[in-house]
């Protein structure tokens, strides 16, 4: 039978509105669900692993944060021995991180690397074998097909950095690749891709060739991965026992723009060259710029990763991720 996953790709109707097909699919994906009985269990949330869930199932106080949020996460980090196996010049990145909600990796990925990167994408488009979703801009999980996208993916070097910064070991999750910019308004990762305790995700951004103010840069701002996450109880989603709030991420969109405009965040933009790579914090507020050359692309990669031993969760959608065990 066919994963309703598959199905959603293209699919922007109905059947995404009603929460009774999602716990469909999650029993026929019951084999990447186990693992949260345990894990349920240990955090306290009263659920069937089969069920709808959010925020709102969550205990009301819950400790146990990743240790760059927490007091004198700096002074913590700089005495850890796994520091000092870090250059210098990481070092005060991994420094920054903390205090801003993101880094950058100039030059990454070498030429040669991102070519080939570029070119086994555009070969899995033109064979059928991965495909853009539903936005008609993203290629989800093109490293299922692609062994140059799982190899940068599963980076042996990046997946270190980021089991330091999250102090768990991280779980490679999705991949999202671009041809054009997302042009998607200011947003947190964590309305997606949700944890139990908070901020267990982290993402990376690759740039796969030059970005400027024509082509959609990438928009950020620092430090708003200080503010308290936003979800579904904090903003009218509008869900139901049954179905999920037509109206529920336009909504939410508008409330981090009144977050932003409250807080005053200033708005920086990375205009990345090919092969940098920006790593960013799961409440770090992001989005894209609108694209004012037409028919021009801004080819990148976008790489999600949850900690192990962590509840994982789609606030958005109300419902349990599917890890692959």
């Amino acid at each position: 039978m066919s994963r309703l996953r598959d199905i959603f790709k293209r699919y922007t109707g109905f059947l995404r509105d009603l929460k009774v097909v999602y716990v469909i699919n999650n029993y026929l994906n019951s084999d990447k669900l186990q693992h949260n009985k345990a894990l349920y269990k240990k955090y306290g949330v009263n659920k069937s692993i089969f069920s709808s869930i959010g925020r709102k199932d969550m205990p009301k106080s819950t400790d146990g944060i990743p240790w760059i949020d927490q007091p004198n996460a700096i002074q913590k980090v700089m005495k850890h021995p796994d520091f000092q196996t870090f250059s210098p010049d990481l070092q005060q990145k991994i420094i920054d991180f903390i205090e801003n909600g993101y880094l950058i990796l100039e030059g990454f990925l070498n030429e040669k690397i991102v070519q080939n990167l570029n070119n086994s994408i555009e070969d899995v488009l033109r064979n059928k074998e991965a495909d853009f979703n539903f936005t008609g801009k993203k290629v989800m999980d093109a490293h299922k097909v692609s062994k140059e996208a799982d190899d940068h993916f599963r980076n042996p070097e990046l997946l270190k950095l980021l089991s330091f910064l999250l102090g768990k070991k991280v779980l490679p999750f999705q991949s999202i690749n671009f041809r054009e910019g997302s042009e998607q308004r200011a947003h947190s990762d964590s309305i997606h891709m949700t944890t139990e305790p908070e901020g267990y995700l982290i993402a990376t951004w690759s740039a796969l060739e030059d970005c400027h103010e024509g082509n959609g840069s990438l928009f950020y701002y620092p430090k708003s991965h200080r503010l308290p996450f936003v979800s579904c109880e904090d903003y009218n989603a509008g869900h139901s026992v049954w179905l999920l709030g037509k109206e529920s991420y336009p909504n939410y969109e508008d409330k981090i723009d009144a977050v932003i405009k409250e807080n005053q965040l200033e708005k920086k933009y990375f205009h990345a060259k090919k092969g940098d790579l920006l790593i960013w914090h799961a409440n770090l507020l992001h989005g894209g710029s609108g694209i004012t050359q037409k028919g021009t692309t801004r080819k990148s990669m976008v790489c999600h990763y949850y900690a192990e031993d962590v509840v994982c969760y789609h606030e958005l959608t109300q419902r349990p991720a599917l890890i692959n065990n």
